[in-house]
């Protein structure tokens, strides 16, 4: 077993470090750090999220990693969004294999071992707002979207024009039931928050027609 898979086995929390925890764990940054790193990858021991940013093989793990949680150390702040939220919240029924997520930083896209992880840019007065902090058996955290912040973050990054329930019915096939669940403290949450018209005229109307 190499030294650094050696080291994470003792203290990466959840399975999942960075290049800097490392050099703190050996005490050096230099080539030394780099080529411990690099045999730990080749032996299959560790694997490459993304620059910097590493994981135990799933062999060496007590709990699978979620890509929840692993969506977070990959590009923050951020928070799972759009359809991989929504399908969380058992709200469409296809399957999601993209974690979808809401970023303050530029759109960007990660392909990595564990998955691709998509993340939007999507303005916001207050970014948190209907966002969900969750935590796992694992002590890891994530942040979710609640299903209308879903949909606003939806409707901004897929830069679509709709008007009432219709389209969310017939585009993400979204059931009625799901969307009787929705209350007026759902909406009051995101007053305010978009600076997109678009989005803003999306939860108006669909407010008016559930009657909240």
């Amino acid at each position: 077993m190499q030294t650094i898979t050696e080291l994470s086995l003792e203290r990466a929390k959840g399975g999942v470090f960075t290049r800097q925890e490392v050099a703190c764990w050996i005490d050096n940054e230099g080539a030394r750090l780099d080529a411990l790193l690099k045999r730990a990858v080749a032996a299959q021991e560790i694997l490459r999220i993304r620059r910097g940013l590493f994981c135990l093989a799933a062999r060496y793990t007590q709990h699978a990693i979620h890509p929840f949680e692993l969506a977070q150390r990959i590009l923050g702040p951020s928070y799972v969004s759009l359809e991989a939220a929504l399908a969380h919240h058992g709200w469409i029924p296809e399957a999601v294999y993209t974690i979808t997520c809401a970023s303050r930083s530029r759109s960007r896209n990660f392909d990595t071992p564990l998955g691709l992880f998509s993340y939007a840019r999507v303005p916001q007065k207050r970014f948190y707002a209907g966002v969900q902090r969750q935590e796992l058996q694992s002590e890891g955290v994530f942040f979710l979207a609640e299903p209308l912040k879903a949909l606003a973050d939806y409707v901004y990054v897929h830069g679509v024009d709709w008007i009432g329930l219709r389209p969310v019915r017939e585009s993400l096939r979204v059931e009625n039931t799901e969307l009787d669940s929705l209350t007026a403290e759902s909406f009051e949450t995101l007053t305010g928050v978009y600076r997109s018209g678009r989005v803003r005229r999306f939860l108006d109307t669909i407010r008016k027609e559930l009657k909240l």
